[in-house]
């Protein structure tokens, strides 16, 4: 009897796991196909000029609507399918229990392997806060995970050599290290929406289970996707739109005008055009390629691409729905802060 049961619940995880993986294999086909998709219908089937204002600006729009709802969803069913397997304590353990300057150097230091957007780390810190890590952790990977991942560094190093991509690695985690242990004296859990305690609530009373079958895994990954989405997407929608409209109609001459050498404010007016910008590392440098190309010095830049891919207002209006108005405006002036001291240091040494 018992061989018999064994065998049926081997099979009921077999046929689990081979469903979580057609999903899995259905959410990166969507992600893979996306970019192909919205430039065939956009361009090709519709007429829109793939090199018009317009045209780029709707693309961007819907390419990245699709993108990051993607992401979204996806990450919170992945940072949920986990989180089962893993108690408060065991979490603790990890990042909460330790000392607060050694768990944000180790959250810092984590987002520089993580490829998450602005926006989709935020699901991402909901799910760090309702495991029990301390605010101040977690911001410090909210800051590095789109500030310093790979790819940004990575780019560059490849368009700029060594010594600019280790300075900027360096600044991004003194940035997000920092910042971190600064809002987390400031004990500013006060200041976060009711709603994602309630979930830290849900989740310290039997969230985590060593019992979950992979069904019952996947169905709390889906759940949970589907209640953050709902809770979100109206931001989501209204920040994509807000960079989709500067991201086709800012001119880069406008930046060379106004955050040249020769200007004492170009760092603080570059971090300043920056925050409405919306793009990941890889989406600004080719910007930064052109005003460096045009003689803007390094330590502006830096700041500028810090400023879009740290502060962006699309992030900040997703971050209103998880963040009171005094925690987000701390949070910003901090990150800043550190974002314009960086920007003129590096201006004086490079």
């Amino acid at each position: 009897m018992s061989i018999s049961l064994n065998l049926q619940k081997r099979e009921k995880t077999s046929r689990s796991l081979i469903k979580l993986l057609l999903l899995a294999g259905a959410w990166y086909f969507l992600y893979w196909v996306n970019d192909k998709f919205w430039d065939r219908l956009l361009f090709k089937v519709i007429g829109f000029d793939p090199i018009s204002k317009g045209g780029e600006s709707i693309r961007f729009f819907m390419y990245d609507s699709a993108k990051i709802t993607l992401l979204l969803v996806g990450i919170t069913f992945a940072v949920t399918y986990v989180r089962s397997f893993m108690t408060i304590e065991r979490t603790r353990a990890f990042l909460g229990g330790k000392r607060q300057g050694v768990g944000n150097v180790m959250a810092a230091s984590a987002g520089i392997v993580t490829p998450f957007c602005s926006c989709s780390a935020v699901p991402v810190f909901i799910g760090f806060l309702t495991s029990g890590i301390p605010i101040g952790i977690t911001l410090s990977f909210l800051i590095a995970s789109p500030l310093i991942n790979e790819i940004a560094v990575g780019l560059l190093f490849t368009m700029f050599g060594f010594k600019i991509a280790a300075v900027y690695l360096a600044s991004g985690l003194l940035i997000a290290i920092t910042a971190g242990m600064v809002l987390g004296k400031l004990k500013v859990e006060r200041w976060v929406e009711p709603f994602v305690y309630a979930k830290s609530t849900s989740v310290q009373a039997g969230f985590a289970s060593p019992h979950y079958s992979v069904q019952d895994r996947t169905r709390l990954g889906i759940e949970e996707a589907i209640s953050i989405f709902k809770k979100i997407w109206p931001y989501l929608f209204a920040g994509i739109a807000v960079g989709a409209l500067i991201h086709g109609w800012a001119p880069t001459e406008f930046f060379a005008r106004y955050a040249g050498s020769n200007n004492p404010f170009a760092v603080l007016i570059a971090v300043l055009i920056g925050i409405p910008l919306y793009s990941n590392a890889a989406g600004v440098m080719p910007i930064v390629q052109a005003l460096y190309d045009k003689g803007l010095p390094m330590g502006t830049l830096l700041a500028f691409m810090m400023a879009v891919v740290a502060l962006s207002l699309p992030e900040m209006i997703l971050l209103r729905r998880v963040l009171r108005t005094k925690l987000l405006a701390t949070y910003v002036g901090i990150v800043a802060t550190g974002i314009i001291f960086v920007g003129y240091l590096f201006n004086a040494i490079l």
